[in-house]
C-alpha cells in the first residue's frame, strides 16, 4: 500500500519566518517540504496546521494555555503570507478548535508516515514517525506512548505552560509511571497533592491538555462534524513529479 506522509506544517513556519525576505522564506519552505517528501519516501501527502486558538484555551482554567510562548509577541508579517502561501501552493489546511497535532493524530493509519519535530506527536503517538527537525526516524511503542502520557500529566509541559503537580518533574515523574504506569495512579498523586475534589479537576485539567486527540469521535466534542468529514474525505495530496525527484 502506498504510504501517505501526514506533516505537520506549523514548525515549518517558525523555521523560516525569520528570512530576511518573504522570497528566502519560500525558498526556504519548498526546500524543507521536498526534503520531507523524498526521505519519508511516500507517494502523497496531507500537511497541516493550526489555524486559529484551538479549543485548550477553553480548557485551561489554572493558567492561560501557552501564556509563557515569548511574552505573546506578535509573530512578523512573513509568518503569515507563508501561512497563506503553504495553504494555497501545498494544500495544506487545518480545521477550527483543532491543532496540527491533533491533525495528524486523527488522521494515523497503517499506510501513513507522520513527520513532525515535536515531541508530544513524536513520543505520544504509536509507530514509526519522521523528525524532519533531524532528518531521523523514531519509534514509539505502545507501552512508552502510555507511559509518556502519564508523566506529562503528573509534570505538565512548560513549553505550553501547562503546570502539572507542582514540583514535579520528569526524574520523579519517570520514577512513580515506573513503578506504577496507571492512570489511577496519576489521579491518586493529584489528590494527594490537591485534596479529592480539587484533585479531580486539576487531574481532568492537565489530562485534556496534554491529551493529543486520536479519533473524529474525540474531535467532534470540539469541532463540527460536517466540517470534520467535509476535510478527511479530501486530505490527501499527490506528489508532483518535481518533487518526488527532489
Amino acid at each position: 500500500m502506498e504510504k501517505v506522509a501526514l506533516i505537520d506544517g506549523d514548525s515549518l513556519l517558525y523555521y523560516e519566518m525569520g528570512k530576511p525576505t518573504l522570497e528566502e522564506a519560500i525558498e526556504g519552505l519548498d526546500m524543507r517540504i521536498r526534503q520531507i517528501l523524498n526521505f519519508a519516501e511516500v507517494g502523497s501527502y496531507a500537511g497541516f496546521l493550526t489555524l486559529s486558538k484551538c479549543f485548550r484555551y477553553n480548557i485551561a482554567k489554572t493558567r492561560p494555555y501557552k501564556y509563557n510562548r515569548k511574552g505573546g509577541a506578535p509573530k512578523p508579517p512573513i509568518f503569515y503570507a507563508l501561512k497563506e502561501y503553504i495553504q494555497q501552493e501545498w494544500g495544506f489546511y487545518g480545521i477550527k478548535e483543532l491543532e496540527a497535532d491533533d491533525l495528524v493524530a486523527i488522521f494515523q493509519a497503517e499506510n501513513t508516515v507522520i513527520c513532525s519535530p515535536d515531541k508530544d506527536v513524536l513520543k505520544q503517538l504509536i509507530g514509526t514517525h519522521f523528525n524532519y527537525g533531524k532528518q531521523e526516524y523514531v519509534t514509539t511503542t505502545e507501552a512508552q506512548s502510555h507511559k509518556f502520557l502519564l508523566t506529562q500529566i503528573l509534570m505538565g509541559d512548560s513549553t505550553d505552560g501547562i503546570p502539572g503537580i507542582p514540583k514535579v518533574g520528569e526524574k520523579t515523574a519517570g520514577k512513580w509511571v515506573e513503578e506504577n504506569p496507571k492512570l489511577s495512579m496519576v489521579l491518586e498523586k493529584y489528590q494527594e497533592k490537591f485534596g479529592i475534589q480539587e484533585g479531580i479537576h486539576k487531574f481532568a485539567e492537565t489530562f485534556n491538555l496534554v491529551y493529543l486527540l486520536r479519533t473524529s469521535e474525540e474531535a467532534q466534542l470540539y469541532v463540527d462534524e460536517s466540517d470534520l468529514i467535509l476535510n478527511m474525505n479530501n486530505w490527501v495530496e499527490e506528489i508532483e513529479e518535481d518533487d518526488s525527484d527532489w
